[in-house]
C-alpha cells in the first residue's frame, strides 16, 4: 500500500532525457513511474509543481512542464543550478529518481472556462505555461474556453524550449501564437522584441478575459504597465511565485510573504492577492 507521508517521493525512472537549450544549462526529462499505483495517485492539474529528489544530492522544486491530458509520464525542464540539479544534467535514461508531489495552487482553469485567455511567457518559465496550453488546447477542453492567445519570448531561436510543439501550435491549433527573441537574429522571421512590447503590439482585449503572466521579474515589471494601459484589472491577472518554492509543505518557511506560505496557498496568485501583499516577493 502507498505510504502517503508527504515527504517521502515516488520513485520513478528517466524515460527520456534531451538538451534543451542551445547554451546546454537547460535538459528537459520524461519521468516514468516505477508502480502504476503511484501514478493513479500522483493527480496534479498545470501550475502546480513537484520536488526533485536523488539520495546524497537533496531534491528542487520545479514547475510540471506536463499535462495530465499528456498521459502518466511526467515533464520537467530542469535548469543547471545547484548541487541537486547539476547531478540531474548528469543522468541518463533508465537513471532512478524521486518525485514528491504535487504541490501547490494550480491555475484557475474553471474560473477561466467561458472566457478569452491570455498567456504571457518569458524564457525558463515557460514551463507550467507549456503544460497549460496542453490543457487547453485538448480537445475534450478546448470548447470550454474562447479565444487563447499565447506570447512567449527568449533571448535567441536556440533559447526557445519546446520547439517542435511550438510549431505544431502554429500550424495545427485553435490559437494565436505570437513568438519573439529579443534582438533580430539570421532565419528569424517572427516577433522582435521583449515580451511586454509584444503584449503592447497585438493588443490583447481585457474584455471577459484573463491573463496568465510567467517569467523573469524584470519582464513581470515591464509587462504590468502594458497590461494597466490596455484595460485589465487585478482580478483577471494570474501570476505565480514558483521561483519562492523550497520544501513546498510550508515547514521551512523560506516562501512565507506575509500571512502565506507560498509553496501552500500558491505559487498561483491573482495580481489582486499579490497587492495585498507585502512587496518583498
Amino acid at each position: 500500500m502507498r505510504n502517503n507521508n508527504p515527504y517521502l517521493p515516488y520513485p520513478v525512472r528517466i524515460k527520456r532525457v534531451e538538451i534543451a537549450t542551445e547554451d546546454r544549462s537547460l535538459r528537459t526529462f520524461e519521468l516514468e513511474f516505477l508502480h502504476q499505483e503511484d501514478a493513479d495517485a500522483f493527480r496534479y492539474l498545470p501550475g502546480q509543481f513537484a520536488e526533485l529528489s536523488v539520495p546524497g544530492y537533496g531534491e528542487a522544486p520545479i514547475g510540471i512542464a506536463s499535462s495530465p491530458t499528456e498521459g502518466d509520464t511526467l515533464l520537467f525542464t530542469v535548469s543547471k543550478a545547484g548541487l541537486l540539479t547539476s547531478h540531474l544534467h548528469s543522468m541518463s535514461e533508465g537513471d532512478v529518481m524521486g518525485v514528491r508531489g504535487p504541490l501547490g495552487k494550480s491555475y484557475p482553469l474553471q474560473e477561466m472556462e467561458g472566457k478569452n485567455v491570455l498567456i504571457l511567457a518569458g524564457g525558463y518559465a515557460v514551463t507550467t505555461l507549456r503544460s497549460t496550453m496542453v490543457w487547453l488546447l485538448h480537445p475534450d477542453n478546448r470548447p470550454k474556453y474562447g479565444d487563447i492567445t499565447f506570447v512567449y519570448g527568449a533571448r535567441t531561436p536556440g533559447m526557445i524550449l519546446y520547439k517542435e510543439l511550438l510549431e505544431e501550435w502554429e500550424t495545427n491549433s485553435d490559437a494565436n501564437i505570437h513568438l519573439t527573441i529579443d534582438n533580430e537574429a539570421p532565419g528569424w522571421d517572427k516577433h522582435v522584441g521583449f515580451v511586454p512590447q509584444i503584449a503592447e503590439k497585438i493588443e490583447p482585449s481585457p474584455q471577459n478575459a484573463m491573463a496568465l503572466v510567467c517569467g523573469p521579474p524584470v519582464m513581470i515589471k515591464f509587462t504590468q504597465p502594458v497590461l494597466d494601459k490596455q484595460g485589465w484589472q487585478s482580478d483577471q491577472i494570474i501570476m505565480s511565485l514558483e521561483n519562492r518554492m523550497k520544501c513546498g509543505i510550508g515547514i521551512c518557511g523560506r516562501c512565507n510573504v506575509g500571512p502565506h506560505y507560498v509553496c501552500k496557498d500558491g505559487p498561483v496568485f491573482s495580481k489582486a492577492e499579490l497587492d495585498e501583499l507585502p512587496k518583498e516577493y
